[in-house]
Formats: structure tokens, C-alpha cells, sequence
């Protein structure tokens, strides 16, 4: 079990509330150097960074890990609206200011790597280098995507079951341990019964999975799933990025089990990522890989970061 840092580990580095385009991030930073900007994914926290963190303080990086808006500590707006990129991107522009930094590398993981794809769409000069793990960079969808997701897949699909307003986060917060171990990507299987009690994932401990249940008990899941409500909204608001390219330094890390790679494609990385420097495929790896796989990927993160000027 990769299991070098614990919440304990976690809960003893230094942590405040940033006040940015709006709302509060709960933030925690470790290190001196180069920035780095880590951003998690659904349904995660700032925690899932947590061997990282440490292990790039160590290699002499400065890290800024938030709670993104919606999630554990920080400010949850109740209005769906809130959560579009524009805006989730001008929160982490305002956490550079407050940061005091003009750029920073960024690294997110799945809905943190759509973030930080966009961001180096949205705010290039603000990203010197940009990581995703897990969801690729694509280019444009042809029409609102989940109107394709819905023929493609189905209305069962879950991103397209999460766009009713009340429903799934109903469901996933009947059993958050279950939820927070689930793998479904269909509604009817988010919305079973379990036969008892799921253990931990091989790679985490209780007192790991008891950080999730815990913050989520308390939220909900309500603001990441405004994420997903925001798709169609995205596509409309970034309709000037049409053609664009990421030219600042790319890498992609996923495994190979992933289930995302079933209906979203690494194919076209390079017709969107004009300096791509490294595709890493964790053999044997599922999606929550920074946890599952940490120093792989941190040793894939390194290597990548000692190509940059």
C-alpha cells in the first residue's frame, strides 16, 4: 500500500484561506522554489495531492494545493452558474496574485486536467508548463458535448444522469464511503444497493478513505457535480478558443485501466498540444492515479519539469 503520508503528515503543513474572484480557497502550501499549482479532481480534495506535495517540496519545488470551489473547505456557491471554467479559471489567476507569482506550472487531475487545459487556453501567460493526468486535451467538440454524450452513451451515462438538478446528488450522498469507492460510470449502478460494506482501495488506508468520507458527509457533493452542469455552458462560453492550440509545455499521464480512456481519447493530443513532451502510460494503473501510482507519477512529474528553461 502507498501509504508514505498520512493525514497526519497532511494535516501539519501550513494551510489558509485565500480570498479569490469571489470566494475562499482553502489552500495548502509546502516548499520553496519553482510553483507548482496541483488541482484535483471529482470526488476528491487537496488531500489526494498528498504524496506530491511532500515529494516535490523535497526536489525543491514551492506547491499551492486548493480545495477547489465547491469542495471540503472552501466557499460552495449554491448557484450552478458559479462553477463555469471562466470562472474557475479566474480563481486560480487569484490565487497567483495572492501568491505573488506572474506563472506557475500547473497539474491537475480529472476534472482538474480539463481546469488546467483551459487555463492554458484561457490565461497563457499565467501557465509556464501544464500537466494533466488522467482526462487528455481535445480539441472542440462540433456541437454542445453532452448532447454527444447522450447519443453516444446514453442517458444512464453519468455525466449525463449528473445534469438533473437535485437527483444524483441525492444518490451519492446516501452512502458517501460507497460513492467514494465506486467506479460506475452508469447511473443504475451508482444507484444500487450494495450487497455490505466496500472495503478501502488496495493502494489507501482507512484513516485515508475516513479524509474523503468525512469532508464529503459534511458537503455533499453538490458543488463538484455543478462541474459537470456546466459542460454545455463551457462549450458556449469558450466558443473564441475554437482552433486554438496549448503551446506551453504539455505532458500527459494516465493508466492504462482508466476507464475515462473509453470515452474520452488521448488520440489527438498532438493536433491540440503544439510542445507535448512526454505521454505516460502507468501499466496496470486505474484513474486515480497520483494516489494509486504516487511515485510514478511524481517521478513522471519530475522528469518533466527538468525539460523546462
Amino acid at each position: 500500500m502507498a501509504n508514505s503520508v498520512t493525514p497526519s503528515d497532511w494535516g501539519g503543513l501550513a494551510s489558509r484561506g485565500v480570498a479569490t474572484n469571489g470566494v475562499e480557497l482553502h489552500v495548502v502550501e509546502h516548499g520553496e522554489g519553482p510553483l507548482v499549482v496541483l488541482c484535483h479532481g471529482f470526488p476528491e480534495l487537496g488531500f489526494s495531492w498528498r504524496h506530491q506535495v511532500f515529494a516535490l517540496a523535497e526536489a525543491g519545488y514551492r506547491t499551492l494545493t486548493p480545495d477547489l470551489r465547491g469542495y471540503g473547505a472552501s466557499s460552495r456557491p449554491g448557484d450552478a452558474g458559479a462553477y463555469d471554467v471562466l470562472t474557475l479559471c479566474a480563481d486560480l489567476a487569484g490565487l497567483l496574485d495572492e501568491a505573488g507569482a506572474a506563472d506557475a506550472i500547473f497539474v491537475g487531475h480529472d476534472w482538474g486536467a480539463s481546469l488546467v487545459w483551459q487555463m492554458a487556453l484561457l490565461h497563457p501567460e499565467r501557465v509556464r508548463a501544464v500537466a494533466g493526468l488522467s482526462v487528455p486535451a481535445s480539441p472542440r467538440a462540433p456541437a454542445p458535448p453532452i448532447s454527444i454524450l447522450r447519443r453516444r452513451l446514453g442517458d444512464d451515462f453519468y455525466m449525463c444522469w449528473f445534469q438533473e438538478p437535485d437527483v444524483a446528488d441525492a444518490v451519492l450522498a446516501r452512502d458517501v464511503r460507497r460513492t467514494l469507492l465506486a467506479d460506475a460510470i452508469d447511473a443504475s449502478s451508482w444507484s444500487e444497493s450494495p450487497a455490505g460494506p466496500l472495503p478501502a482501495r488496495p493502494w489507501q488506508s482507512e484513516e485515508d478513505l475516513a479524509v474523503f468520507v468525512e469532508a464529503f458527509e459534511r458537503t455533499g457533493f453538490t458543488g463538484g457535480l455543478n462541474y459537470y452542469r456546466n459542460i454545455d455552458r463551457n462549450w458556449s462560453l469558450t466558443g473564441h478558443l475554437a482552433g486554438r492550440s496549448i503551446d506551453r509545455p504539455s505532458l500527459f499521464v494516465t493508466g492504462s485501466e482508466d476507464p475515462v480512456a473509453g470515452f474520452m481519447t488521448a488520440g489527438r493530443l498532438e493536433s491540440v498540444l503544439t510542445d507535448l513532451r512526454g505521454v505516460v502510460v502507468l501499466d496496470g494503473a486505474g484513474h486515480w492515479i497520483q494516489q494509486e501510482r504516487p511515485d510514478d507519477v511524481t517521478a513522471a512529474l519530475l522528469r518533466f519539469f527538468a525539460t523546462l528553461d
